[in-house]
């Protein structure tokens, strides 16, 4: 410790790094809640957040400050320690293993560098439980208890899955380092295949990537999971006796899990930051795919503001697609094209997770509880296992070759 605060260069740039990562998860998790709310829209045929600024895209600044300035009552009867301390352990907890992820190659894109980072992301959210649990207990009230109740047993049943579903990746690696994990994805067979988890010898990892992602999702208690708060039979569940700020908290945390499997199944299977392309030879036009992408979201968003319905979007979306122009701009220089294939690439394969998180929302039911822990302890659990095994034979049958 005493080495640590004796290079102030190094807790300098420790403390922005932090301070940087949790501006923009703090401004991630509140379009997330918008984002969610517009596509489920779309997929139902309504609007969606439309009034509060152009397409609602102010919506979330509004949520925010009726989150602050809500009457903020609390029942009697409550455990006031823990009643206040649940929804801050979520919360925390959550956002605490953002740190160790890494959101490309370059150091500076990475919190704090651990060679047990995918242990300690493991370690965290198995504590993420007991915000959930505790705020559901200490409320003094039946249907908070039994959201408790089934989000402990819920959580501790898919957290075996899940963890069993990345020992496979952690076999084929022989890291516990995330940064590692994502080297030996590098390269591509045949010339255009990506050597990612997913697909690489000698045993890809299908089998472990479908039972970490169905068990994410349980973990995260969504839909078709999320039966801690089913609404239709626990009026809230575990946070029906929140309000204001405490209940934004909960409602946070539950986004930043999603963000935190979605970044560690993109890590585990995906290849991370690596593109899926080949970057050389005829196909060093990719480099260019990430300036294009904001040039063509830059041309949709200009003729979407000109035929905008309100003035106020008439003016602010052109404005926003001039911005995105000029960072497609930046983005397309030379000094600046290899820098931006990595963060590009990483959230890229993330959004398309956290899409795919809003999309069940918004077409499968809920299962039944009987029906939600037999899935996970008589399916789920047996295919992680047969995993681990499969994959210990096929490594150990590679090695001896």
């Amino acid at each position: 410790m005493s080495d640590f605060f004796a290079q102030p260069s190094v807790w300098l740039v420790s403390i922005i790094k932090v301070i940087v990562v949790m501006a923009l998860m703090m401004t991630a998790l509140a379009y997330l809640s918008w984002f969610e709310r517009k596509v489920v829209a779309h997929i139902q045929s309504r609007w969606g957040p439309y009034r509060v600024g152009p397409h609602g895209l102010l919506q979330p600044l509004a949520d925010g400050l009726k989150f602050l300035f809500k009457e903020d009552p609390t029942p009697g009867g409550v455990d006031k320690l823990v009643y206040f301390l649940a929804p801050f352990l979520a919360m925390s907890l959550a956002l605490c293993s953002i740190a160790v992820i890494p959101f490309g190659p370059s150091p500076l894109l990475q919190v704090a560098n651990v060679n047990i980072g995918l242990l300690i992301i493991l370690a965290i959210t198995s504590l993420g439980v007991y915000g959930v649990a505790l705020g559901g207990w200490a409320s003094n009230s039946k249907y908070p208890l039994l959201g408790g109740l089934r989000s402990s047993a819920q959580m501790v049943s898919y957290e075996l899955s899940m963890t069993m579903s990345v020992v496979g990746v952690v076999l084929m690696a022989g890291t516990f380092n995330l940064r590692e994990i994502i080297t030996q994805q590098q390269g591509y067979w045949l010339g255009f295949i990506p050597r990612w988890n997913l697909l690489a010898p000698p045993f890809p990892q299908v089998l472990g990537f479908f039972v970490y992602f169905v068990s994410a999702i349980a973990e995260t208690n969504r839909v078709p999971f999320d039966l801690p708060e089913a609404e239709t039979e626990l009026v809230a569940g575990f946070h029906t006796e929140y309000a204001s700020f405490k209940f934004a908290m909960f409602f946070m945390a539950e986004y930043a899990n999603m963000i935190t499997v979605s970044c560690l199944a993109t890590l585990l299977f995906f290849g991370g930051w690596l593109s899926p392309l080949p970057t050389t030879g005829v196909m060093a036009w990719t480099l260019y795919i990430p300036a294009a992408a904001l040039a063509a979201c830059a041309v949709i968003l200009f003729i979407d503001g000109l035929r905008y319905s309100t003035k106020f979007g008439r003016i602010v979306l052109p404005i926003l697609s001039l911005a995105l122009a000029g960072l497609a701009a930046v983005c397309a220089l030379d000094g600046v094209v290899q820098i931006i294939q990595g963060p590009f690439w990483f959230l890229s394969k993330v959004f398309l997770f956290l899409f795919f998180y809003v999309w069940l929302r918004g077409t499968l039911p809920r299962f039944r509880y009987d029906q939600l822990m037999s899935f996970g302890w008589k399916l789920l659990l047996p295919l992680s296992i047969a995993n681990v095994v499969l994959t210990s034979g096929f490594v150990l049958a590679s090695m001896s070759k």
